[in-house]
């Protein structure tokens, strides 16, 4: 059987559309990608400037922000690989946060101690040490008279 003319060019529209569809699909995404890296880059920025007011909202808009701008960002990844890399102790504890189930009271109670550390000099004034110290004597003295 011989092509005729409207059958190839039945053919020719169909690639026509599909190119087209594919080429509509990544714009899409591409733009879609631009948008969150644009949200995220906000909350980011809204978690900055409530993180020193009291009441604590900005770190969990931080660490939102941050999740949604390596969601969809390669630079972005990198870029945060690296800072890994060079201040393990500064970024420990947002990559914490960031698990699909954070452990948030203990990265607060290690934060607390902390900045607790960086005020206080002297290990003498620490009352959340100390405090760490009597729960733990007090549980483990109950535990050794219920065994």
């Amino acid at each position: 059987m011989i092509p005729t003319a409207a059958t190839i060019d039945i053919k020719h529209r169909v690639r026509r559309r599909a190119r087209l569809a594919l080429l509509l699909r990544e714009s899409a995404a591409r733009a879609f990608r631009w948008i969150a890296i644009g949200f995220g880059a906000l909350v980011i920025l809204a978690g900055a400037v409530l993180t020193p007011l009291p009441g604590h909202v900005g770190l969990p808009l931080l660490v939102i922000g941050l999740m949604i701008v390596l969601r969809y960002s390669f630079a972005a990844r990198k870029t945060f690989i690296r800072w890994q890399r060079r201040h393990p102790k500064l970024v420990f504890p947002i990559r914490r946060l960031m698990r699909r189930e954070p452990e948030v009271l203990l990265v607060v109670w290690q934060q607390m101690l902390r900045t607790e550390k960086l005020v206080l000099r002297k290990a003498r004034w620490r009352l959340l040490k100390k405090t760490r110290k009597r729960v733990r004597r007090y549980v483990e003295r109950k535990m050794a008279k219920a065994a």
